[in-house]
């Protein structure tokens, strides 16, 4: 019952929150002082499309991926004349390693303009290559996350993975292979699947423990509304029903072995986390269909990629929307990004707010107390084994959401 609340208070309040005005005017806040931010970078290609995700991606066109990266440097170089300054930078996609070239090219411009720390790269098992990994070395990489979902040959040929990137013994022994390579090897895994069974969700487990991955993520499923309609037709309806016995069983299997980086993220050492909006409280997100978030504003890039490009090409900012969070929203995002991360330091927050944190975000905090779903040991909140899944909850939720603006802006630039 309370699962089942909390899903419909999430689902309801982040669809509010990622509501964009149409036909508002997008602006980039100005840099008003020096805070070390994220860059998100997002490389949208990806060489076949699977029909489980909802992120922004197209087929890949190696003509048009080159002009796109050119474009992605101009729009770089813009961040650093606006005053930006960035540590960390994160590199998602579709597929990022689809041009190694371009993508080194990008990383070593924006190592050369900006004081960056920790670059982490997605890619796919199928790039787990010496010479793409030797150029990625090169680059100042210090994580790599491999897009694995699961390791169980029926269901990748069900998700249309099995022909792409081989089988599930394939990619173990590329895992293998890789690791020790850089200072974080991540397994990015996904539960929920409809048909995945519990016996397959441990075979999935105890090749993880086998490897002995530096770091594994496991995401629950998180569709649009949209993909969720067309996978009905492939895969069967996604169930949330079952999502709670199966996110026990990832706990129970990888606590023992692992440190919670986030509620879905465990981690063997320290390590660069899989959620960059947990490490850093303000980022921006470059690239189509990129959204980022500075101070206190969520804005996003066009998603009409030749729209992007022309926009660069021409010197301006490719931006489509842009909405202002009121500081409730802003204290609402705070308390569920860090919390995310297991625990919310207090302290921080009241300073943060100027006191006002506590006295806003009473009713919050009282409400999930109730429900047992943290603890307090001052000066943090610490989320208890049923707080994390009720954050994972919120969390898929959040990227719902976000998955359901970014069908809509790709409806409105007429993207399929």
């Amino acid at each position: 019952m309370i699962t089942q609340i909390v899903t419909r208070l999430a689902r309801r309040e982040f669809a509010r929150s990622l509501k964009f005005e149409d036909g508002s005017s997008p602006e980039l806040p100005s840099c008003r002082d020096n805070q070390q931010r994220l860059l998100y970078l997002h490389i949208p290609f990806c060489e076949a499309l699977c029909p489980y995700c909802s992120f922004h991606r197209v087929t890949f066109s190696e003509p048009l991926t080159r002009r796109y990266f050119q474009a992605l440097r101009r729009e770089i170089k813009l961040y650093h004349e606006k005053g930006y300054q960035f540590e960390g930078i994160y590199v998602g996609g579709g597929t990022p390693t689809v041009l190694i070239d371009e993508l080194a090219e990008t990383l070593d411009l924006a190592r050369e303009l900006f004081p960056i720390q920790d670059i982490s790269v997605e890619t796919n098992p199928n790039h787990l290559t010496p010479e793409k990994i030797e150029v990625l070395r090169k680059s100042k990489v210090k994580r790599l996350s491999v897009g694995v979902q699961t390791f169980n040959d029926d269901m990748l040929k069900k998700i249309g993975r099995y022909e792409k990137y081989g089988s599930g013994q394939e990619i173990a022994e590329r895992l293998k292979n890789t690791q020790g390579l850089f200072h974080t090897l991540n397994a990015d895994m996904i539960f929920n699947f409809p048909g995945q069974t519990i016996r397959m969700l441990e075979d999935d487990l105890s090749v993880i423990l086998n490897l002995k991955m530096d770091q594994v993520t496991f995401y629950p499923l998180m569709i649009s509304d949209l993909t969720r309609e067309i996978m009905k037709t492939t895969m069967g309806g996604v169930d949330f029903g079952g999502e709670e016995k199966l996110y026990k069983l990832i706990v129970r299997s990888l606590e023992k072995h692992y440190d919670f980086s986030s509620a879905w993220c465990f981690s063997r050492k320290e390590s660069l986390v899989d959620e960059y909006v947990v490490e850093f409280e303000e980022y921006a997100g470059l690239g189509s269909g990129a959204i980022g978030y500075l101070y206190g504003t969520c804005y996003s890039n066009t998603f009409d990629i030749e729209e992007y490009v022309s926009n660069l090409e021409k010197g301006r900012l490719p931006l489509q929307a842009s909405r202002r969070f009121n500081l409730h929203d802003q204290m609402n995002y705070d308390f569920l990004m860090k919390l995310f991360s297991t625990r919310l330091d207090i302290e921080a927050m009241q300073k943060k707010y100027d006191g006002k944190f506590l006295r806003t975000m009473w009713k919050e905090i009282a409400a999930f107390e109730i429900v047992r779903a943290f603890r307090y040991f001052p000066p943090y909140l610490h989320l208890t084994p049923y707080g994390r899944y009720l954050w994972v909850i919120m969390m898929r939720e959040f990227f719902i959401a976000v998955n359901n603006f970014r069908d809509y802006c790709r409806k409105q630039a007429k993207i399929t």
